[in-house]
């Protein structure tokens, strides 16, 4: 059996991502924080379709949290073979010169440190034991890793939020480096990079910020944000035997605010 992690996987873009890939044959661990209540409710989507899932609750910011997550994974799904780094926040809002240290470390953690440490885990259960630097030591098939960017990672957010742009811009850089050391050890590691998404944190900052919308839009050659589903498919082909010869790639899915 395929076994899927999402990390962030209560709302937004990983809880489409888990659904569809549900739907697609994956038996998925749907991660949270905090957001029990909407853990449970894909989870119940997942089952009602006759799928398979696990909701684990977890901080992939912190190590112990994250190894107990995979123990569990492995003993209720089985051996991951893809993992979907997608857990993420904001962090301080506004110009630099406002920035809030607390809340801006705060994000590095999660949207930084919580990718290493989750891919750590995961390889760990994926790699095929190969000999050399670099690669993993582990007696496993394989898999996939899809990274979750953000166009803000070449855009850069000024004036609003540019500690998390430079906190995806990271993710970036990982996602290649991650690739090439462990493409021996069956692993493939990728990115994708949404631009303006209607998921809720993006809702709420619309509400805060009510102008931001239209200026976005306004770079958008398409002219109009993405829908969850749209980033969810993205996400399922990055992980699916149809990109089986693509690692250490960035695809951007912004309507073209964005490119490499």
């Amino acid at each position: 059996m395929s076994v899927l992690v999402v990390t962030g996987g209560s709302r937004g873009i990983g809880a489409a991502i888990c659904r569809l890939g549900a739907g697609r044959g994956w038996a998925v661990c749907v991660n949270y924080a905090s957001s029990a209540d909407e853990a449970a409710g894909v989870v119940t989507d997942i089952e009602g379709a006759g799928a398979h899932a696990i909701a684990v609750q977890a901080n992939v910011s912190q190590p112990q949290e994250v190894e107990a997550m995979f123990r569990q994974v492995d003993e209720a799904l089985g051996p991951v073979t893809g993992l979907v780094n997608n857990a993420g926040i904001g962090g301080s809002g506004g110009p630099v010169q406002d920035l809030d240290a607390e809340k801006t470390r705060a994000m590095f953690e999660v949207n930084i440190l919580g990718p290493f440490l989750c891919s750590q885990a995961a390889i760990k259960r994926m790699a095929k034991p190969i000999s050399g630097a670099g690669g993993g030591a582990g007696g496993g098939t394989g898999g996939a890793i899809v990274n979750i960017s953000s166009a803000a990672a070449k855009h850069g957010g000024p004036g609003s939020y540019v500690d998390y742009a430079a906190s995806k811009a990271a993710v970036d850089t990982f996602t290649y480096g991650l690739a090439c050391e462990q493409a021996a050890a069956g692993i493939r590691v990728n990115c994708l990079r949404p631009g303006a998404t209607m998921t809720e944190m993006n809702v709420r900052w619309m509400e805060e910020h009510p102008d931001w919308l239209d200026r976005v839009l306004a770079k958008i050659p398409m002219k109009r944000a993405a829908e969850v589903d749209e980033i969810a498919k993205a996400a399922l082909w990055l992980l699916s035997d149809e990109a089986s010869y693509v690692t250490g790639a960035i695809l951007d899915a912004s309507g073209g605010w964005v490119t490499p």
